[in-house]
């Protein structure tokens, strides 16, 4: 038997939270909800859940702190929930490592449909047994692996932790060497119709790349097209 889904949900608002549990439900989703900061922290240990919907203005600790505290253990997905609408509290909740940004009130189906886009984005190692090896989407560079099908990256022979975006906007980048991409590609090639952000997001994933992975003497590196987009570089071009 295939074990449903775990989704924390992380809003002070009750009605909110019930409404969201009572779509995921629906959806064949386990739920688990609490009100603040803190109850999240110690629900994300208990539940493990495979997905959290965390809202920003939360009692005590703010969903901003709860955000940093699980990226520095995880790459588990988190997709914020937020009054603010300005592209300042966007741009700071995917720099701290959210995977996406949902403004509030928002269509109850569609925060389903984006909980199901990103899960579809996050596979863990365990869903990727080694028997579909022949299959793998994975590409191969001196001092760095990208791989697709088991979500994983290695850099100078360690695994770096990253959300699936960042893995996938990686990925498609070094797969394609020299060739330019616009911020509008990328962002219709890897947050796909679903999303509905700005150029930005890119802007604020491959920074978060180049935090992650120093190109510095390496045969190859993420260029910066001005006024364009993104490449995947390498040196002897």
């Amino acid at each position: 038997m295939v074990s449903k889904q775990k989704i924390l949900i992380v809003d002070d608002d009750e009605n909110i939270a019930e409404l969201i549990s009572l779509y995921l439900t629906k959806e064949c989703f386990e739920t688990m909800i609490v009100h603040d900061g803190e109850a999240a922290l110690a629900a994300y240990a208990s539940f493990e859940p495979n997905l959290i919907l965390l809202d920003l203005m939360l009692p005590g600790i703010d969903g901003y702190q709860v955000c940093r505290e699980v990226r520095a253990k995880a790459s588990t997905p988190i997709i914020m929930l937020s009054a603010k609408g300005e592209v300042f509290d966007k741009v700071l909740g995917l720099e701290l490592g959210a995977d996406d940004y949902v403004e509030k009130p928002f269509d109850a189906k569609e925060l389903v449909a984006r909980v199901k886009a990103v899960l579809r984005r996050y596979k863990p190692i365990i869903d990727s047994p080694a028997t579909y090896n022949d299959t793998e989407k994975k590409v191969e560079y001196p001092d760095l692996i990208i791989n697709q099908t088991n979500y994983s990256v290695l850099y100078m022979g360690k695994s770096v932790e990253m959300p699936p975006k960042e893995l996938e906007l990686l990925y498609f980048l070094a797969s394609a060497p020299g060739r330019v991409f616009t911020r509008e590609q990328l962002l219709d090639q890897i947050w796909g119709y679903e999303y509905m952000g700005d150029t930005r997001t890119v802007d604020v994933h491959i920074k978060r790349l180049r935090e992650k992975i120093d190109d510095t003497g390496k045969p190859w590196h993420i260029s910066t097209i001005w006024g364009v987009g993104y490449k995947f570089a390498l040196r002897r071009e």
